[in-house]
């Protein structure tokens, strides 16, 4: 297959783009973001490219979409804070760039897969049970809004037989590496990684507020997945909750405490900012994933083993 990356210079893109370099099944692959992406080091004999685009640009967009692709998987865009505060940037690179993208597939390459990563912030307010794919989406940030417009159109392009879709809504992501993003959510990470690396970390709301979140390891496996399910088996939608689990900011904590010992927690200030609790505390922490299960997604483990594959990941010596 060849396939190509949106947003490949990030976490997750480079995540992604290792898993597809192990998959004999794929032959071209092209990475492309804001930044030229990083060729993972790879003993493959894969055609791998790398690539600079503004997908904003019309231009851009039609030097990366060719006949022959296979699967292009949409991971490119601004996070949920800085599209909250940025609202004409948010919308021209989460909503316009992947219309101009989707509607430019149809046309060069009808019936392409689609992996779209959504979010969980497509949902918004209080919540009385677990969310499910027929749950009413009620995004209450610029962010979630954008999603949920793209979701639209990537469900009546599939409806139409324009590309064929498949709509993954995240959970919050946990522990990624590097600096803190501009995603509201990326305290969760945060008071996980610095002070794993013996730095201070601030912890914006409250130990009681539950979050919905994945493993990087889970997501990856869970997004190449999508790839193989056929069409047919989604039925009337293409989106899926993509299974995570349920853990209060508390819970986290004591993870942290359990798999590298109580001193960690002397690293994190607790500094409430309001802003921050109000986009994150919007987003369900509950789910329903039996669709998910059906269709061979795989669950997350306990958030402890999240936090000890980021140990063996960046090779932290506790």
């Amino acid at each position: 297959m060849k396939v190509l990356v949106t947003g490949a210079a990030g976490f997750l893109g480079q995540k992604l783009a290792t898993a597809l370099l192990n998959d004999d099944s794929i032959t071209d692959i092209t990475l492309t973001d804001i930044i030229l992406p990083r060729i993972p080091v790879s003993l493959t004999s894969k055609k791998v490219a790398a690539m600079r685009s503004n997908l904003t640009g019309a231009g851009d967009r039609e030097k990366l979409v060719s006949q022959g692709l296979d699967v292009i998987f949409v991971l490119h865009g601004i996070m949920s804070g800085r599209a909250e505060t940025h609202f004409e940037s948010g919308m021209s690179v989460n909503f316009d760039s992947t219309r101009g993208l989707l509607d430019l597939a149809r046309k060069v390459v009808p019936g392409v897969k689609v992996v779209f990563a959504s979010s969980i912030a497509v949902f918004g307010g209080e919540f009385t049970g677990p969310v499910t794919e027929n749950t009413l989406p009620t995004p209450t940030t610029s962010y979630g809004m954008e999603k949920m417009l793209c979701e639209y159109l990537i469900n009546d392009y599939s409806r139409r037989n324009f590309i064929d879709g498949r709509i993954l809504r995240f959970p919050t992501i946990v522990v990624r590496p590097g600096v803190p993003s501009g995603a509201a959510s990326s305290f969760v990470s945060g008071i996980i990684r610095e002070p794993l690396n013996n730095q201070l970390s601030v912890l914006p709301v409250s130990k009681e507020l539950c979050l919905w979140v994945c493993s990087p390891r889970t997501l990856i496996a869970n997004i190449m997945h999508s790839v193989s399910i056929p069409a047919e088996s989604f039925g009337a939608t293409r989106r899926v909750n993509v299974p995570g689990i349920s853990v209060t900011v508390g819970e986290i904590l004591d993870a942290l405490a359990r798999v590298a010992g109580e001193d960690k927690l002397m690293l994190i200030e607790e500094t409430r900012d309001e802003s921050v609790e109000r986009i994150v505390g919007s987003w369900p922490a509950k789910f329903d994933i039996s669709r998910a299960l059906e269709l061979g997604f795989q669950k997350d483990g306990p958030f402890d083993d999240a936090i000890r594959e980021y140990i063996e990941d960046q090779r932290i010596q506790l």
